[in-house]
């Protein structure tokens, strides 16, 4: 990771991620009932519960919304998960103000167009490897691993090196 990188990620505080195609791999699965199913990666679960252990704050902010996040996210200590917001930016402004954390101590990891107005806002604008092109253009960091893949992981091995230093 270049220094300047290292910089950004070691000042955040609060890192805030979208679900549909961050979490998952952005696919809706409908089942017998139509309800929607999503399917989360066990690594990025392991690497929330790591930031959280090591202080960082973290929010989901969802354009949808579903009892599966909720219950998955409460499984993994996540306390702030806003769904069914179609602006996130004033849902992660609000969050900004009410938690006190400046703009630049905040990650922000999204996936499509509804994530632009945040991931211009943030410190850190990070976007998993398959990403719409139109995030991917004014990112930070893209991970190596797709939606739902790995990438939350990715995200949260980052900052933690960075707020660990070099080695």
């Amino acid at each position: 990771m270049d220094s300047a990188l290292a910089a950004r990620a070691a000042r955040i505080r609060l890192a805030v991620f979208d679900i549909d195609g961050v979490f998952t791999d952005g696919r809706l699965l409908f089942g017998p009932q139509g309800e929607a199913l999503k399917v989360f990666h066990v690594r990025d679960g392991h690497g929330i519960k790591r930031l959280i252990s090591a202080g960082i704050a973290v929010a989901v902010i969802s354009g949808r919304s579903s009892p599966i996040v909720a219950a998955r996210m409460a499984e993994l200590g996540v306390d702030e998960v806003h769904q069914g917001k179609d602006d996130k930016l004033p849902v992660l402004q609000a969050l900004l103000a009410r938690r006190g954390i400046a703009s630049d101590e905040c990650c922000y990891c999204g996936d499509d167009e509804p994530d632009l107005a945040p991931l211009r806002t943030v410190g850190l604008a990070c976007v998993p490897a398959d990403a719409h092109p139109v995030v991917r253009a004014i990112a930070n960091v893209v991970t190596r691993a797709a939606g739902g893949a790995g990438a939350v992981r990715e995200v949260c091995d980052l900052l933690l090196a960075a707020r660990a230093g070099p080695r």
